[in-house]
């Protein structure tokens, strides 16, 4: 069992066994079942779609609460999620999930933001940007490293991808916006994303999707922490919500944080 209430500060439980999470207190709560994500699910995205040797590859748990969070956190207009990742590759490529953009909220000129923290294992956010008025390009493609307790926030008009470059179950936690719905089709019709991680003998290389044109370069940045959100390492989001249920509103609202989404830009780049 891996426990992830350090992390979540929820009482969790990871079973590896049964690939399934539970809660240590069955009177508290009770995790959904998980929408299951099969290699053929994705095999649209892949480097090569023919590689076989891991068939579930990963698990999505959504709208997990504490029985009496539950009603606020629907009244919120929020949703919290957990994701589990299984190692290992396909063929050369390590596992990852299918990637996705985010809707507009209507009447903002916004897509709505989403914020990730890593509960267990490795993470690896790669998150591109499509280039405005140029359809088809992308204007900025970034690679975010992540250990347990890093949150990693995804700014409006960015869509993203999570790979599990670790040799360990990779688990994280995301909140979003309850009107939220991903828009997989982009990634789909283009293959993928951007760039392909793949295993080599000398480390991980990224290798660049033929399918996009004109690709910019992948800029690796740091996690970068969002004090005015209260996106900290080591300070789990779902104690952030019990104390505090309007701090997540930048979710629900992104037009009112447009400054500090900017500014959260500005500093993750500069490195």
């Amino acid at each position: 069992m891996i426990d992830l209430q350090r992390q979540s500060g929820l009482p969790l439980l990871w079973d590896p066994l049964t690939r399934q999470i539970v809660f240590k207190d069955e009177a508290a709560a009770s995790a959904p079942p998980p929408h299951i994500r099969h290699r053929q699910d994705i095999s649209a995205v892949l480097y090569d779609r023919q590689a076989g040797e891991i068939e579930e590859l990963y698990y999505m748990y959504r709208d997990i609460a504490l029985d009496e969070d539950r009603e606020l956190v629907r009244r919120s207009g929020l949703r919290y999620d957990i994701t589990v990742i299984v190692p290992g590759r396909l063929g050369d490529e390590y596992v990852k999930t299918a990637g996705h953009y985010h809707p507009e909220k209507a009447g903002t000129g916004l897509t709505y933001p989403e914020v990730y923290e890593v509960l267990h294992g490795r993470a690896h956010y790669l998150l591109q940007r499509p280039h405005p008025g140029e359809t088809g390009q992308l204007d900025s493609v970034i690679l975010i490293a992540a250990k347990p307790g890093d949150k990693v926030l995804i700014p409006p008009h960015f869509g993203h991808i999570t790979i599990n470059p670790g040799d360990d179950y990779l688990v994280m936690s995301n909140w979003v916006a309850r009107e939220f719905s991903s828009v997989y089709e982009p990634m789909r019709e283009s293959g993928g994303g951007a760039y392909f991680e793949l295993y080599t003998d000398e480390g991980p290389e990224f290798l660049a999707n033929p399918c996009y044109r004109e690709l910019p370069p992948l800029q690796r940045c740091p996690v970068t922490p969002v004090p005015q959100l209260n996106l900290i390492t080591g300070y789990p989001l779902y104690r952030l919500f019990q104390e505090n249920r309007e701090a997540l509103d930048f979710l629900v609202s992104p037009e009112n944080y447009v400054a500090i989404f900017e500014n959260y830009l500005q500093q993750m780049l500069a490195g």
